[in-house]
Parts: structure tokens; sequence; C-alpha cells
């Protein structure tokens, strides 16, 4: 029952970015600009989905929330929030209309009445076409005025800007907005013309599809307000989403595996499919954001604005193709965004399988061999295990294999590579974990009603009971935290890497009267009591990431569920590796301490973080470009600094870099040029080794004392 919902809301969403139906690409009429808004209505259906959802949302979410007062509010500074986040549409006056719903909104949701939901939605449907109708008006009457040698700024952090009291104030707001996207499109070489020729279709595109709404957009909107009201991960789709998401649950992909969303007028990369085009092709990232789409050959399509099914539509297409992504990375300032190419694939089982290498580590005089297992998900062949096939994959049965065949190379020590793994199979999570520790409780799930199922491996023999290390990083979710909580919280191994990402919630799919709801139904816990959600898994090393845990992680998410503790299961613990810790810890500390790829990562971290404090962007162009030249050459000292202490060739500018990365890339095909090594996956394995040291030294003193 749970891994299959485990495995349903993987499947979610990963579909509702990658299997989106196709639209219809009937040609949307031209709205002239000015032209007033056609209010839309709710349906009658509404008003008994509404009530459908209420009743599944108040009796079977995991959170047992009221109907009442403080649920009223939050709905409405949610869906302020998910309309219009950067305070650049509403006014002050529209905002202080709306506050007359702020406590009455749970008595509307009761009734079903979608009134309210509706004048809202309108109002900020007319604001969005006043301000495109705005930006129009501007490209053709002032636009090709405009001059980039002013000392203009304009402000990119919105979220608690007061909102404007005038459309005078919108109006400069929009016109700045205006020259910041001219701005950066003749920095890419683009002559004023073609700005003016692209962005007037921009808005244009934009404008015609705010005319094309339909009142499931509306009801669609106000009602994810109300379940993000509960968490996150609750969800309403519409009948089109339903059917989006049924059309194909063999996942079978042909694309470039990102999972993505809306996030304000962008199209945001969520998360990379394991062993999917883009996260093989490696210059795709978690919070860049797409914000142009184009073929092998031919313009780049200008995305901005759109639906995120179109976005989708785009993007997908045959395999073997490639599609072009314009992105504002989010390691930026973003402002300067790049071009990528990926080619287009199906994300295959046998690829996303469990792979296992041998790295060697310096030990004094002797090498120690420690066996790698990479794991990019938590895999099973349902199908094949229920036809009863021989050969059916899963992770467990993979990885024993790999096991096997390590342990009889020699291997002093083991490392599981579970960074970017996303989750998977809860049933082979614990099954995985049963290869590593006696028989034993598992992982906790605590249900609605508070009941406490504790799942365990029940299997009483070991497979590896060897020093082993688990690798983790921020994209290590679900079922990769059960796995590592297990490892950490039974003392079996140590966990590096960096802090988890948090996902400790189950979700199912409950169906209504149109459409389906996916509902937070139970939370996972550790042995130990320890949730996973909000908090994952802290590792006993932590490395330095790159990944902003204010963008990427359930604790990025608002309304996440909070990290809370239960009763601990009866399990039993070694006590040794905590006692090592201390140790250990200042070990890595005195070799990362001058080590090249390490001190990249903390002065890299530390650039980005200076970068993302850059709230405000110049609109004066010599301006931009001197800012611009600073950053290019602050990450080409830095790039160039770790180069030179590892003796590879430097480069002459950063622009070098892609085609260098792309160079390694096809390096890696050709068994004759050696990769460059993992810096993280190495320090892993000379923890590994100070911990087997530690252990030896200690063994040694026992038996002395004992003679």
């Amino acid at each position: 029952m749970l891994s299959n919902c485990f495995r349903t809301l993987k499947t979610a969403l990963i579909l509702t970015a990658l299997l989106t139906a196709q639209l219809s690409q009937a040609t949307i009429p031209e709205i002239a600009p000015g032209t007033a808004f056609k209010p839309l209505e709710p349906t009658r259906d509404h008003a008994m989905i509404t009530q459908q959802i209420m009743n599944n949302l108040l009796r079977g979410h995991y959170e047992h929330q009221r109907l009442d007062d403080k649920l009223s509010s939050r709905v409405l500074d949610i869906l302020f929030d998910d309309i219009d986040s950067t305070r650049s549409y509403l006014l002050a006056a529209d905002i202080k209309e709306f506050e007359q719903y702020r406590y009455s909104l749970d008595e509307a949701l009761n009734r079903g009445d979608m009134r309210p939901a509706f004048i809202i939605f309108n109002r900020f449907q007319q604001r969005v076409s006043e301000r495109l109708s705005f930006l129009l008006n501007e490209l053709q009457t002032n636009a090709a005025n405009y001059h980039f040698d002013t000392d203009e700024r304009l402000d990119l952090d919105r979220e608690k800007a007061p909102w404007a009291n005038t459309n005078a104030e919108l109006n400069e707001l929009w016109r700045k907005r205006l020259k910041n996207s001219m701005l950066n499109l003749k920095m890419a070489g683009k002559e004023k013309d073609a700005i003016i020729e692209l962005l007037n279709k921009r808005y244009q595109n934009q404008l015609n599809r705010v005319h094309q709404s339909q009142p499931e957009d509306a009801y669609q909107t106000f009602m994810n307000a109300v379940t993000r009201a509960f968490d996150p991960h609750t969800q309403y789709f519409s009948p089109r989403n339903t059917e989006n998401f049924n059309i194909n649950m063999s996942l079978s992909l042909q694309g470039i595996g990102a999972v993505l969303q809306t996030e304000d007028e962008h199209t945001k990369v969520v998360r990379l499919v394991p062993a999917g085009p883009a996260a093989k092709a490696g210059n795709l990232q978690p919070a860049d954001k797409i914000i142009g789409v184009g073929q092998a050959e031919g313009d780049i399509v200008d995305v901005i604005g759109w639906r995120l099914d179109e976005v989708v539509e785009l993007i997908r297409g045959p395999k073997s193709t490639t599609v072009r992504l314009e992105i504002l990375p989010a390691n930026s300032s973003g402002t300067d965004s790049k071009i990528i190419s990926i080619v287009r694939d199906e994300v295959k089982l046998e690829e996303q399988s469990a792979q296992k290498d041998i790295i060697e580590v310096k030990d004094g005089d002797v090498t120690r061999k420690i066996g790698v297992i990479d794991i990019p998900t938590f895999y099973i062949d349902f199908q094949g295990r229920m036809e009863n096939k021989p050969d059916y994959k899963s992770t467990t049965r993979d990885v024993t294999v790999l096991i096997n065949e390590l342990k009889a190379e020699g291997i002093d020590g083991l490392i599981i590579d579970l960074r970017n793994n996303g989750g998977g199979s809860l049933e082979e999570a614990i099954s995985l974990t049963g290869l590593f520790i006696p028989q034993g409780p598992v992982v906790q799930v605590r249900s609605t009603h508070g009941r406490v199922e504790v799942l365990p491996d029940q299997d009483p023999s070991v497979l590896y009971d060897g020093p082993i290390t688990v690798m983790v990083n921020r994209l290590s979710a679900s079922a990769s935290e059960i796995f590592a909580g297990a490892i950490q919280d039974y003392g079996r191994g140590l966990i590096v890497g960096g802090q988890t990402f948090g996902k400790g919630t189950v979700q199912s799919l409950r169906p209504l009267r149109s459409g389906q709801l996916k509902i937070t139904q139970a939370k996972f816990y550790r042995v130990s009591g320890d949730s996973t959600q909000n908090q994952g898994v802290i590792p006993d090393i932590l490395f330095p990431s790159l990944f902003d845990k204010e963008k990427i992680g359930e604790s990025a998410l608002e309304e996440a569920l909070p990290w809370d503790t239960i009763r601990a299961a009866e399990y039993s613990s070694n006590k040794g590796i905590s006692a090592t810790l201390p140790a250990l810890r200042q070990r890595h500390q005195s070799r990362i301490e001058h080590n090249p790829d390490f001190r990249y990562l903390r002065e890299q971290k530390a650039l980005i973080t200076e970068l993302r404090q850059q709230t405000q962007v110049s609109l004066n162009e010599k301006v931009r470009e001197q800012e611009r030249k600073a950053n290019d050459d602050k990450r080409l000292k830095l790039e160039n600094e770790r180069r030179k202490a590892k003796g590879l060739p430097l480069l002459t500018s950063i622009d070098d870099e892609e085609e260098t990365d792309n160079a390694a890339e096809a390096d890696k095909k050709d068994d004759n040029k050696p990769e460059e090594e993992d810096a993280l996956l190495i320090e892993a394995g000379h923890i590994l080794v100070d911990y087997m040291n530690i252990q030896t030294a200690a063994m040694t003193a026992q038996r002395a004392a004992q003679r």
C-alpha cells in the first residue's frame, strides 16, 4: 500500500511536468491592448467539487485543521502570494477591498461559494491585462527612444515591497522592467528593432493568453491556494491535469528528464530525473529558470509568461533530436542568460540501475580499495515481479549482485552514493537497508488518525558487515532519507555530504466528481522517532554545498509540515561511530583545508551568495557591463586557482569553461582518457579509511588491555 503511494507520488511529480497532454495548436486570436477582460463565472460543478474537496481535506489530511477564520486568513495570503508574489499587478486599493474576505472564505468554502475567489481572480486578470497593455503601448510609442546611460536601478526583490497606491507607480516599475528586458537583449547582441519585435510578440502572446482564461483556471488557482494551506504536497488536479496525469503510466519519457513548475512568469526546474538527458548533459540544474525554447535549428522561442504545459510541449519531441534552452542559471544574479543544448531521449529503467566502481585511497604506504555503489533512484519492476520473472530488476537485487562482485574483488570498505537520489519505492528502501543490518525496524509511518506502523526488515541475514559510508546531498529525498536515516540510527555506517531534502510525507490520489485530489495522509519517522520531514537527515560530517537551502528542499516550501518526533522503535544501535566522530571531523577539516576542490567549493559558494544578495540591477549599460565583467573575472579567478593547484590547463575566459566541460564529457567515452576525479567521493573514501584505522587502533588497545 505505502510503496504504491510512494510510487504514485513520484509518478505524479514527473508526469505533471513531463507527460502533459498535447494542447490544441489552434491560433489564439490576437487581443488589442486595452481590451477589457471578460470576467469569469463559477459553475455549479465548482460548488459540488469544493464541498467534496473540503470534506476530504478536513477528514483525511494528516494535519487535522479546522475550517475557521485562521485557515481563511492563510488561504487569502497564499492566494495573494500565488498570483502576485512580486506585488507588481494589484494595487493597494485592491488588497484593501479584498480584506473583506479575510475571515469569510471559510464560510464560502463550506457553502461551495466560489464568488469571492472569482472576484479576486478576475481583478487580477484585469490588472495583468492593464500591465501588458501598458508594455505594448510603451513599445510602440517610447521604447525606441530608451537610452541606457542614465543612473537608474531596478529592484528585483519585491516580495515584501508595499503595494502600489497608483497606476503611475506601477507604470514606473514596469517601464524599468521593460528597460531591463531590452538591456538584457541588447547585451546579448540583438538590435533595437529586433528587440522591440521580440518583446512585442512576447507581451501580445501573454495578453492573448489572459483573455483565453477559462473558469477552470480561476477555480484551480484558488483551490490550490486552499490545499497549500494544508501543506505544499496536497494539490487539486483539474480535469485537464488529471487527463495529463493518466496519459502514460509507463514512465517511457521522451524529453529532457526534468521536473518543472511555474514560478511567477518563469518555468523553473524543480529537479532532474536520474539518468535522464538533462542529468547526463550536466548543463541544467535545479532552480534554473527556462526563458526560451528552440529546436536544433531556428530561433529560440521566448516562453516567459507561458503556461507550464505549453512550455513542456515545446521541450518534448522525438528521441535523438536536440532541444535548445535559454536559461537563467540559479547560481547567477538572475539577469544573464545562456543557451544550452540537450539531446532528447527516453529515461530507461536500466540506465537508472545501480552501478559499481572501485576507488583507491592512499593510507600511508598502503593503498585501500573502496567499493562504490551509485544508486540514482529506488526502483523496482513491479510488473516483472507480479509475473514472477526470475530476472526482474530492483534496487536490492542489483545491489546484492554488485556487493558480491566487489567483495570478490577484495574491497576494504563500501560507499553507497545517494547524491541526487530523489527516492522511489519505499519497499526497496527497507529491503536495501536489510542488506546491512540484522532484522529489525527500518521506518515508522504515522497515519492521519495517529496510528503508528513500524515497517521492518524481516531477513535476519546480513549481506555486507564491513565498514560503510553513505553519501547524500540536498537532492537526496524520500526513500534515500529513510535508508540513510536507518543506517545512521543503527550506527551501521557514516553519513557524509549535505543535509538532505526533508521530504517525509506520503500522498495518495483521491477521485473527485471532476478531477482528483492529491492529499497528504501519512508521515515518515526514523526508528529513533525523529521525522525525516522538513529537517531531512543531517550528515555526521558535512561537506560544503552549492545548493541554496532557501530555494531547494522541503524547508524552502511555504506551509511545509514541521519536523517532530514520536516514540522510538525497539532497535539496537552501535554507538561506536559516535565515539569516533570528533576525531574524524578533525582529520577531515585538516585534509580539506588546502584541498583545491574543497577550497573552490567554499569560495564559489561565497561568490554565489554574494550574487544572490544583489537585489538591484543597474539599467546603465556600461555599469552593467562592468558588473558582469567583475563577476566573470571572479569566477575565472576561482576556477583557474583550482586548475593551477591540480595541474590542469588554465582558462582564458569563463566562456571557455562550458567548452572544457563539453570536452570532458566527450572524454568520458574514451577509455584512454582519465576522468577528473570526484573530489567529494575521494574525501568520503578518506573518511571511511580514517574510521577503519580508528576502529582498528581501538580494538588493538582493547586487546592489549585484556592481556
